[in-house]
């Protein structure tokens, strides 16, 4: 009897130590595909946001839209990333391609926020934030790292409405117009003192470790399948840069 019962527990032993070895080789390949799943599905939720906010009747002003060189979504930001567990808020931005931003839409680009007025303006629910970046200046200051929105870029709160137009000075002469919406409320919102730039990381999982950003912000970029309504959307509300000299 005892002769069986430890024959019993050496396979046991046996199979545990190698389902364990097992696991050990897969966890390297199931990370990076998790990840990868990950970065997806935000590109996703940003062009399910965009959409939704230029197909409303109070969002995005498409007049605007049409005068801007990048469109930056930042899906579900929550406060409680910011304050306490110090997490970036994360989406893309796509800029139309070419060096006077007259091009087509660009592939997105993973970016990546903290700090400043997201965290105030979030509470306790989860917020989404959209920011058009109405100058080459404001889209290549976010393009070189980790710009301060209200110092190294200017940027104010969007006028709210489909028609609505930009009618203060503030406003029209800001590089950046941004918006939010929480619970289904969207409003104009200012985010000065948030920190905005590429999420390198997140760039090299979705284009591969050879691409950098500034590739992608030109045009020069295949973009990913989970980026369709994202894109389709933009080329279709804005298919052409209206502001002057475009």
């Amino acid at each position: 009897m005892c002769r069986h019962e430890n024959t019993n527990q050496s396979r046991n032993t046996i199979w545990i130590a190698g389902l364990a070895a097992l696991l050990c080789l897969l966890i390297p390949v199931l990370a990076p595909a998790a990840d990868n799943d990950t970065e997806m599905n935000r590109i996703k939720d940003s062009g399910n946001v965009l959409k939704d906010l230029l197909n409303g009747p109070n969002g995005v002003p498409l007049g605007l839209l049409n005068k801007a060189e990048c469109v930056i979504v930042l899906p579900s930001v929550k406060k409680a990333g910011f304050i306490v567990g110090g997490q970036y808020g994360r989406g893309v931005m796509s800029c139309r391609s070419g060096d006077n931003f007259d091009g087509r839409w660009s592939a997105p680009i993973m970016m990546q926020s903290s700090g400043g007025s997201f965290g105030l303006q979030a509470g306790g629910q989860a917020t989404d934030f959209v920011i058009l970046v109405m100058n080459d200046k404001g889209a290549r200051a976010v393009m070189k790292g980790r710009a301060k929105l209200g110092a190294d870029a200017s940027i104010a709160a969007g006028p709210v409405g489909r028609d609505a137009e930009a009618s203060t000075t503030a406003t029209m002469s800001a590089q950046m117009l941004s918006y939010s919406r929480t619970q289904g409320v969207f409003a104009g919102v200012s985010l000065a003192g948030t920190s905005l730039g590429p999420d390198s990381d997140a760039n090299k999982k979705v284009y591969g470790d050879d691409t950098a950003p500034d590739q992608i912000f030109a045009g020069n970029v295949q973009p990913p399948d989970s980026a369709q309504v994202l894109l389709s959307t933009l080329e279709e509300k804005s298919p052409q840069n209206t502001s002057r000299g475009k």
